[in-house]
């Protein structure tokens, strides 16, 4: 990680009130495939990590029994709160944690993450997939920044001094290795794609 999580949680809280309308193409597609491959149903508890402002987990919600948000940053959980209060939803609720330490106590059928993961490093990266993997969900959805192919330094998606993608191919030997299998592997962008990985 090339900051610590207080300096992460602090960015984020800065750029809160306006973090929806600063998105890029690539994010939203990101969003909608991780809600097409999320497919919870009413019985199903969602856990949504690095959950922001609440987009993955506040459209979720419209289809799942509980969905639990989890961020290190106050600010994007308040406009997350302020959001599901405008909707009316009350079976959704956020709160701290963090990949390593999501916080979550109980059966959780459904893990999603956009755009989070990716300020870990690899090595961080498999702790915190090993430890989304102990609490047995039958799917995790990871949507983030991610590297296909050699990534080009001159035209980077992400933001070197704050952001430490991974190759596909770690990511796909973690959640290989936590005893998940890639059901699907979505390709948005050279540099961003959509993870999907069920209990082998």
């Amino acid at each position: 990680m090339k900051k610590t999580l207080d300096e992460h949680a602090a960015r984020f809280d800065d750029v809160a009130a306006e973090y929806d309308d600063d998105q890029t193409p690539e994010y939203n597609e990101c969003v909608a495939l991780v809600l097409e491959h999320a497919s919870p149903d009413g019985g199903d508890t969602v856990l949504d990590l690095g959950c922001g402002t609440g987009a993955i987990a506040l459209a979720l919600a419209e289809d799942a029994g509980r969905v639990v948000g989890r961020d290190i940053s106050d600010g994007m959980m308040e406009q997350a709160r302020e959001k599901a209060d405008e909707r009316g939803l009350d079976n959704v609720e956020f709160g701290e944690g963090r990949f390593r330490e999501p916080n979550f106590d109980g059966d959780v059928d459904v893990v999603t993450s956009n755009f989070a993961m990716h300020h870990l490093s690899d090595a961080e990266k498999r702790d915190a997939i090993a430890t989304i993997a102990d609490l047995a969900p039958d799917r995790i959805v990871l949507g983030d920044v991610m590297f296909f192919g050699e990534p080009n330094p001159e035209e980077p998606f992400y933001s070197p001094e704050v952001d430490d993608p991974a190759t596909v191919g770690v990511l796909a030997d973690a959640f290989t290795d936590a005893g998940y299998a890639l059901t699907a592997v979505e390709m948005v962008h050279e540099q961003v794609g959509v993870l999907v990985a069920e209990r082998a």
